[in-house]
């Protein structure tokens, strides 16, 4: 017997208040090691709670608008945490903006869109999606990374990978304007172009919607697991840094581990999509997620360094621009026919391979 839509799994509304008593123990169990891994397991809930409450209220509300619950959320609150680190570190934080929304891009159109395309073909075989919605968002991506990350690295105004000021706010108006012509683009001016087919082979797209007081409690235990699996991370980044450092890799490799912690949530909502054949949906999780990482990120941090007068990293090194340009020419490629196979999947995989590899190593 299926399961009623208005009844959430109690799993999903305990665990998130589970994470926030080992938030509060924190500040008593410190860095124990057996305290560290209850922290990760608590993380891995958080994780599973947030999607599924995403699912609900993305239910509710209908696509593409659904999928943006998720990309939106989890940004503002990844935003949150970018600028409180920056204003209270030292210098040494001044890159690291920059370094979250690199490695969020680069998770997403390799990591979460590998995985995707690689599931969904196994399972499926052929599986296709609108190119007018993918080729949208792809543009903007585009667009907005390599204005973003790449120019910095190509302007006197200030020496090295920094913009000036009127630089950075032009950089943040643009970023913000660009974003936000996409959102109208996807949920009203061109809805449809992101719309999955309505051939759709998984029952829960035929469910009735969940009533107005589940999706309100759903959108609640959402954001309280959202802002749990955020701080966890930042609980754990201590412990991350510590094994990096032991391990003699680069500081980058830490803005990974926290990106991909961060990103979890969506990325589990794209999978899921995927493998229930209803690409469309998960590529609008995917890429939509990437694009709010920089469209929300980008801006904020400008008014925030523009105003306290630090100084803020923005251009990427030469091997993260080669492999930027190769994941949007690869992204660009495989986004092109609106049709995906296993191949797809395995190509943006060893992409993502690389960019690992290369971080650890470089």
């Amino acid at each position: 017997m299926a399961r009623s839509p208005n009844k959430l799994p109690g799993w999903t509304l305990w665990v998130p208040i589970a994470a926030w008593i080992i938030l509060a123990a924190s500040t008593v169990a410190g860095g124990a090691g057996w305290f560290v891994a209850l922290v990760a397991l608590c993380v891995a809930g958080a994780v599973f709670s947030a999607v599924h409450h995403a699912e609900v209220v993305a239910h509710r509300v209908g696509e593409p608008l659904g999928t943006l619950v998720l990309a939106v959320a989890v940004t503002v609150i990844e935003v949150a945490l970018i600028v409180s680190v920056m204003l209270t570190a030292g210098p040494e934080k001044a890159g690291l903006a920059r370094d979250t929304v690199f490695a969020a891009v680069m998770i997403v159109c390799n990591g979460i869109v590998g995985i995707c395309l690689l599931v969904g073909g196994l399972r499926h075989g052929e599986q296709n999606f609108r190119v007018s919605g993918a080729n949208t968002a792809m543009s903007v991506l585009a667009s907005l990374s390599i204005l973003t990350l790449v120019m910095p690295n190509y302007l006197n105004a200030a020496p090295g990978p920094f913009l000036s000021t009127s630089q950075l706010a032009f950089a943040g108006v643009s970023s913000l304007v660009l974003y936000s012509v996409f959102v109208f683009v996807q949920t009203i001016r061109h809805r449809d172009y992101f719309l999955a087919d309505a051939r759709a082979s998984d029952e829960s797209v035929h469910a009735a919607p969940p009533s107005v007081r589940t999706t309100l409690i759903s959108s609640a235990f959402l954001l309280i697991a959202l802002v749990a699996v955020v701080l966890l991370a930042k609980l754990l980044s201590p412990a991350v840094e510590s094994a990096v450092r032991a391990a003699g890799a680069p500081e980058a490799v830490v803005g990974i581990v926290i990106a991909a912690l961060v990103l979890l949530p969506e990325g589990l909502a794209a999978v899921s999509q995927a493998r229930a054949n209803r690409l469309q949906t998960s590529l609008n999780l995917a890429l939509g997620s990437a694009l709010a990482s920089i469209g929300l990120t980008i801006p904020t941090v400008a008014v925030v360094f523009i105003w306290t007068g630090k100084a803020l990293t923005l251009g990427i090194g030469g091997m993260e621009t080669v492999l930027l340009a190769l994941t949007l020419l690869v992204g660009t490629l495989t986004l092109a026919t609106g049709r995906t196979t296993i191949l797809q999947g395995a190509v943006h995989l060893s992409l993502f391979a690389a960019y690992l590899f290369l971080s650890i190593t470089h």
